[in-house]
C-alpha cells in the first residue's frame, strides 16, 4: 500500500488520449489521461466508466445531451451508450473502469492504446 500523488503522476507525461495506469482496484484499473480536443464517437459494450476531472473542464457528448463536468466532478457512462469526450484546453482526467476497457471502446483507430503503461 503506497499513497498516490496526482499532481506528481500527471506530471511524469505529457501526451494526450493515453491513458496510463496509476493502480489496480479489483478487476479494474485506475488510470490517468491528459485530454485536448475531441475524442472519437464510441462506446462500450461490456464496461461502464468513470470520469473523474482533477484539472479543467471536460464536455461528455451523447447523442441527446451535452454533460459539462468541472474539476471534482464525476459521471459514469454506462455500457453500451455512444459518448464523445471533448476538451477545449488541457485537461486532467481519472478513469475508473475494468481492465478489459479499451479507451476507444467499439472503434479501433489511430487512438487506440491498446498496451498501456503502468506510470
Amino acid at each position: 500500500m503506497q499513497k498516490v500523488n496526482l499532481q506528481e503522476k500527471f506530471s511524469l507525461f505529457h501526451d494526450y488520449w493515453s491513458p496510463k495506469i496509476a493502480g489496480e482496484i479489483n478487476d479494474s484499473h485506475v488510470k490517468l489521461v491528459k485530454l485536448k480536443g475531441e475524442f472519437v464517437w464510441h462506446h462500450h459494450d461490456h464496461e461502464d466508466e468513470m470520469f473523474l476531472v482533477v484539472k479543467g473542464k471536460l464536455l461528455i457528448k451523447f447523442g441527446d445531451r451535452d454533460v459539462w463536468l468541472d474539476e471534482g466532478e464525476f459521471i459514469i457512462v454506462p455500457k453500451g451508450v455512444e459518448h464523445m469526450p471533448v476538451a477545449e484546453e488541457e485537461v486532467h482526467v481519472l478513469l475508473l473502469e475494468p481492465k478489459t476497457t479499451l479507451n476507444t471502446g467499439n472503434q479501433v483507430n489511430e487512438r487506440t492504446v491498446s498496451d498501456l503503461q503502468t506510470i
